[in-house]
């Protein structure tokens, strides 16, 4: 499911999950500085990218028919949500990174992401049929992970945009790292990367 806003297009994929089943503090949450992005050393080929910071507001959900829904607002719930990421091309595709300070179930997305292995998506006047494969998330000590396989297409289209994204959630700290295109990267091996990189910038 999608946000309804102007946002880098990778990220987008899977915001509903974040939206329905992030929740937020009572007080604000500390800022994520953007050298706890992942370095772009780590990255193959170190190649440029655009960094953005992800501005707090409410997010509603206009319908959810089980499988099917049109979301409205920002990528993450409000209630003081703070967040940055980047979004890079890369040979064969391209990377993206989202840090944020917001609790997150990763074992609500999943169960979601089994009940809801397609899922027709409404953004606006372009309807999309996103669907889901669950893969073997990385293990990481003292944090939840995620990792699934995506394919966006058009309804009656063979084929479309393959997407892979590995998420990992502790306290009040997700990850979520996504490639779309034949980048080839090892993107469990990533995120892990990523993850030893940003806890200790964020006070974990």
């Amino acid at each position: 499911m999608a946000a309804r806003i102007r946002f880098p297009p990778i990220l987008l994929v899977a915001a509903a999950a974040v939206t329905t089943i992030s929740g937020a503090g009572a007080k604000p949450p500390p800022t994520v500085p953007s050298d706890a992005l992942l370095a772009a050393a780590a990255i193959p080929g170190t190649p440029a990218r655009a960094e953005f910071d992800v501005p707090e507001a409410p997010s509603t959900v206009d319908r959810d028919d089980g499988c099917t829904a049109v979301v409205h607002g920002r990528l993450l719930p409000g209630g003081r949500v703070t967040a940055r990421g980047f979004q890079t091309t890369v040979a064969g595709g391209q990377l993206s990174e989202l840090l944020a300070r917001t609790r997150t179930d990763l074992t609500a997305w999943a169960d979601r992401a089994r009940r809801c292995a397609q899922v027709t998506v409404d953004d606006q006047d372009l309807p999309t049929v996103s669907t889901l494969t669950l893969t073997t998330p990385p293990a990481v000590a003292g944090a939840k992970t995620l990792s699934y396989r995506q394919v966006l297409s058009l309804p009656g289209q063979a084929g479309g945009l393959s997407l892979r994204t590995v998420a990992i959630a502790a306290d009040d700290v997700l990850l979520v790292l996504r490639d779309a295109g034949a980048t080839g990267l090892d993107l469990d091996a990533l995120a892990v990367t990523a993850w030893q990189h940003a806890t200790p910038r964020l006070g974990r």
